[in-house]
């Protein structure tokens, strides 16, 4: 673990790259776009304009975004003392890779066809490195303990062909890693970021489970360990309304992730507000470390505007490619 000393040229060097991002003036124009062609228009004036002139096809501008994405990681891993802060953000994509692996060899068994259009190269693992392992079956040299979390999910839906599980096997290791990764470096806001996602994962899920007419005993499989907040409290929410939800975990901020929640109508328009409001909270939790110049924590917070950055560049221009409301989009934007 390096120094919080030895984090003064890496906060300097994430301040100029911050000049990078997309302000509100930009996004005021997307709003403005009458049409994607203008939207891509006005992305093309932006960081992200070199990935969008070797897109073949304007209607997929996914790769120009991952482009992006990767470009930052890659610039950032240059100068960055401790790996793990940025390999936190990276896991999720090496957990998604890994699902798109296995269910397409789960659907090659069942007559299917797999997607491998569907991998990203944003994860830490090298794709053909990780396509390679999985399709051989040799685990033995693959990281993160995957070497063990991998066979173990073939082996479930081996003996169950129960694809949700073998999801909450997968969605446990990526959380139980962020966790002691963020505890390996020891900095108080990575613990805590950490921390934060599994509690916020944790009230999606609860959110979705009470919409589906689950109880708080069939719950219990899809909550996580490890989170600021004891899983038997957040557990206990599916049994409550929604509108009291907040109350009842006022003690934690994570709370603020329901602030509201009494104004919506039903729980579909709450889950719809939900996902905007755990970003903007997990912004909140490393907002407060952006103008200390040592702050190891200012890396999890430039990377995660970058990632809210990418998610809102996604939303306008799916919306304005289907014609979507502008109000609507903009209701939906994060930190902004």
């Amino acid at each position: 673990m390096a120094d919080p000393a030895d984090y003064g040229y890496a906060v300097s060097r994430l301040r100029a790259m911050e000049n990078r991002l997309l302000d509100q003036g930009v996004y005021q124009r997307l709003l403005d776009s009458e049409d994607l062609p203008s939207a891509l228009k006005v992305m093309s004036e932006t960081a992200y304009g070199k990935w969008f002139l070797e897109q073949q096809n304007e209607n997929t501008f996914e790769p120009a975004i991952e482009s992006e994405l990767k470009h930052v990681y890659t610039e950032t891993e240059q100068f960055v003392p401790d790996p793990c802060l940025y390999r936190i953000f990276r896991l999720p994509y090496d957990i998604h890779n890994i699902k798109v692996l296995l269910k397409g060899i789960f659907k090659q068994k069942q007559g299917g066809q797999r997607r491998l259009d569907l991998l990203t190269s944003l994860g830490n693992i090298p794709v053909d490195d990780l396509v390679m392992a999985i399709e051989s079956e040799d685990y033995r040299l693959m990281p993160f303990g995957f070497h063990r979390t991998v066979p173990e999910s073939v082996s479930i839906w081996e003996q169950t062909h129960d694809i949700l599980q073998v999801e909450r096997i997968l969605d446990q290791a990526l959380f139980s890693l962020q966790i002691k990764m963020a505890d390996e470096v020891a900095f108080e806001g990575v613990k805590l970021f950490a921390r934060s996602r599994v509690d916020t994962e944790n009230i999606r899920n609860v959110a979705r489970l009470k919409r589906m007419g689950f109880d708080s005993s069939q719950a219990a499989p899809f909550l996580h360990n490890g989170g600021s907040v004891p899983v038997e409290k957040i557990q206990s929410l599916i049994n409550e309304p929604y509108e009291g939800w907040e109350r009842i975990l006022s003690f934690a901020d994570v709370s603020r992730t329901l602030s509201g929640a009494q104004d919506h109508a039903d729980l579909d328009s709450l889950i719809v507000d939900l996902e905007k409001s755990i970003d903007d909270f997990l912004s909140w939790v490393l907002a407060k470390y952006k103008y200390s110049p040592f702050a190891p924590e200012n890396v999890l917070h430039y990377l995660w505007m970058k990632e809210t950055e990418a998610k809102n560049v996604r939303v306008l221009l799916i919306g304005i490619g289907n014609g979507a409301e502008r109000t609507v989009l903009r209701r939906l934007l994060r930190n902004v």
